[in-house]
């Protein structure tokens, strides 16, 4: 990988991660990983251009339709794709259609960028991980795979171990915090080859006494409450919180904002 690159665009493509939830702005909208990348690009190339493509709610069938096209469209030197996870959750999920969605993205993207960045995504530590985690390591071998035949960059989130810290977690426990999303951006710019701005990226949060036993389960009735039973619903009735929702940036456009 070539050091302090010069990259003047980048294209991100996926769902409720790459979107940026629940890295929340005092405006309301979400900020995440992408963005904060995009920001220190900007600062290190002038003129750079950034395009966010992730709804929330995706399924990878419904990333490679909606959004791999326009990405691949866009000439940009760097395009990030995410995607799959959410079918790894979903109750019946077809992980040979998933790998063949997954490939037909990739193929069409690496040609269409100077470098492509691919993921094996985050973790949270718990039993609700520990029941699809053959599914996500299934994904994950289809990624490391895919990246091997076509040039691909794969950065190891799932292999971090801060980031299967449930601090570093959102209440909802489906997406990372404000310092998760940092974390992230941290790791995509050293895999891109810029000078590390955190080499402890990776490091362990510092160990903290775990909450008792009453407010675990406090925490559990409004986990459940709030995020688990509507999630549910939305399974059963076929909707995603990402429906009628417009890709975060649509266009390449100049980057403007503040860098992270």
């Amino acid at each position: 990988m070539q050091t302090n690159p010069t990259h003047t665009s980048l294209v991100a493509v996926g769902d409720s991660f790459t979107e940026g939830m629940s890295d929340l702005l005092p405006d309301g909208s979400y900020r995440g990983w992408a963005d904060l990348l995009a920001g220190r690009m900007a600062a290190h190339t002038p003129d750079f251009r950034y395009a966010n493509l992730a709804v929330r709610g995706k399924l990878i069938g419904q990333i490679v339709e909606e959004q791999v096209d326009v990405a691949a469209a866009m000439g940009a030197d760097v395009i990030t794709l995410v995607g799959g996870l959410n079918d790894t959750l979903r109750p019946k999920c077809d992980m040979g259609r998933v790998r063949g969605l997954l490939e037909e993205a990739v193929e069409k993207l690496a040609p269409s960028c100077r470098q492509l960045v691919l993921m094996r995504s985050p973790g949270r530590q718990g039993p609700v991980l520990e029941r699809f985690r053959p599914r996500m390591e299934e994904l994950f071998a289809c990624v490391e795979a895919l990246a091997e035949r076509h040039g691909a960059v794969v950065v190891d989130l799932y292999g971090a171990p801060s980031l299967s810290d449930p601090r570093l977690w959102d209440v909802d426990r489906l997406h990372l915090t404000a310092e998760g999303h940092r974390r992230v951006a941290e790791a995509v710019w050293q895999a891109l080859g810029y000078d590390p701005e955190d080499t402890e990226w990776r490091t362990p949060m510092p160990a903290t006494l775990p909450p008792g036993w009453a407010a675990r389960r406090v925490a559990d009735v409004r986990f459940a409450r709030q995020y688990l039973l509507p999630w549910i619903g939305r399974r059963l009735t076929g909707r995603s919180s990402g429906d009628g929702l417009p890709p975060k940036r649509p266009e390449l456009l100049p980057y403007e904002g503040p860098a992270a």
